[in-house]
């Protein structure tokens, strides 16, 4: 991961969506919806590509930290404040 900060996101995560996105504040985190089952971390593999594009970052800035295997993730976002990453996320909303 890069330098500078260093943000965590909460997360709910909804597998085997019809549609990938993300969907909105969710508590204190943010409700995401990605197509693969969870099955042999392509869930988790698709929420960091879908966290990536939404924040503008290569997906190796962005590491899953907590929750590999529940529904509620914390991911480690490098290079960027938490209001960046809400602005962001925010903006990525379907």
């Amino acid at each position: 991961m890069g330098d500078g900060p260093t943000t965590r996101v909460r997360l709910r995560v909804s597998p085997r969506a019809a549609r990938a996105g993300i969907v909105g504040r969710h508590a204190d985190g943010w409700k995401v919806r990605v197509s693969p089952a969870p099955e042999n971390g392509r869930a988790n593999d698709a929420v960091i590509a879908l966290l990536a594009d939404a924040l503008s970052l290569p997906p190796a800035e962005l590491e899953l930290v907590g929750g590999k295997t529940s529904r509620d993730k914390v991911v480690a976002v490098a290079g960027l404040s938490q209001e960046t990453v809400d602005q962001r996320l925010a903006a990525a909303v379907r």
